[in-house]
């Protein structure tokens, strides 16, 4: 439980401040529903966020205290107020040609007008997260050198197509002119340009980390700071909790329109999702199941088709999150299976030694 302290403490301050603004509004009713709605928010996110955790962790396997401590520090701040606050409001005021502060008051004063602008902009953001995304899960399965495939001969088939230069971003960028289809003739090009960038920025991202490798292995200026953590590793994060929270951020708006609430109920489960991850890399959990890894990149996968198609069709977000909790909980069932296996297999071994 210890790596879960700093997670309640955050969410009895955000549900205490959540309580306070909606008496504030609407007197002791206004705070309880307030209160409500902000832990139905952080259940929400924590239950579409879980496959992050996963990968996440997966990336943070062997890093140093320092970058554990960055990534619940840093960027925590970066998660909830710049991607779950500010994120929202600058896309606003870009859209609307309003400054950052008029913007807010909107948001305070016209909750319903801040949401359709935000929702009117929906295609873009889900070209962009939904390229990241989809690069994140392609990397994973097409990867020529990885020895573990969950789904045995067919995965490790697809795996082998990594050694083919650029298969990766070729596929996502095919699949992004596909759904330029979803969009109307006006939105076609903003939706092409928003989804460039969330390949360039993977890529960039990925250049980054692959630059500070070479700088590490060739004993320069980088140091101890990268040797077991990365600046390209933390960007990479933080561009990944960005794809997922903004899909967030719109499922919250159906429920509530009170951005104040919707933070602090996102802020909850942001919280919960990066304890979960430095659960994971303490525990050593993806090491003793082997396919957990697996489940929550297809969850990615599958979640960035899902943005894809949304430019055009609503997907409800309960289904969304149920879709990724079914890919975990699949591989840690085959995990589970697979312990067994290894462990009958090994006992059998062991008594035909002594035999």
């Amino acid at each position: 439980m210890k790596h879960f302290r700093g997670s309640f403490l955050v969410a009895i301050v955000c549900l205490g401040l959540a309580g306070w603004w909606g008496y504030e509004h609407a007197g002791l009713s206004g705070a309880l529903t307030a209160i409500g709605v902000a832990t139905i928010l952080s259940i929400m996110e924590v239950s579409l966020s879980f496959d992050n955790a996963v990968v996440n962790a997966s990336v943070l396997k062997g890093w140093n205290e320092f970058w554990l401590k960055l990534f619940l520090g840093l960027g925590m701040i970066i998660a909830v107020f710049g991607m779950r606050l500010v994120f929202p409001l600058v896309i606003v005021a870009v859209a609307a040609d309003l400054g950052i502060t008029e913007v807010w008051n909107l948001a305070l004063s016209d909750p319903k007008g801040f949401s359709s602008h935000l929702t009117a902009h929906h295609a873009e953001v889900a070209a962009f997260g939904g390229m990241f995304l989809m690069l994140v899960f392609l990397n994973f399965l097409l990867d020529s050198d990885k020895e573990t495939h969950w789904l045995g001969h067919f995965e490790k088939k697809l795996g082998s197509l990594g050694k083919i230069s650029s298969i990766a971003v070729m596929i996502a960028l095919a699949s992004l002119l596909f759904s330029m289809t979803f969009v109307e003739a006006g939105q076609k090009m903003v939706v092409l340009v928003a989804g460039i960038w969330g390949i360039l920025v993977y890529v960039g991202v990925d250049m980054i980390s692959g630059l500070l490798e070479k700088e590490e292995e060739g004993g320069g200026d980088v140091g101890d700071m990268v040797k077991k953590g990365g600046i390209g590793g933390f960007l990479y994060l933080e561009v990944l909790d960005a794809s997922f929270s903004f899909d967030g951020v719109i499922g919250a708006f159906a429920i509530t329109t009170d951005v104040v609430i919707i933070m602090l109920g996102l802020a909850i489960g942001a919280m919960f999702v990066r304890s979960m991850t430095v659960y994971l890399v303490k525990k050593g959990t993806l090491d003793e199941f082997v396919y957990l890894e697996h489940g929550a990149h297809y969850a990615i996968g599958i979640l960035a088709v899902i943005m894809l198609a949304s430019m055009k069709f609503h997907v409800p977000e309960i289904v969304t999150g149920l879709t990724g909790v079914a890919f975990i909980a699949a591989s840690l069932w085959s995990s589970i299976q697979y312990k067994k296996k290894h462990a009958a297999l090994e006992a059998h071994e062991g008594v035909k030694e002594l035999a």
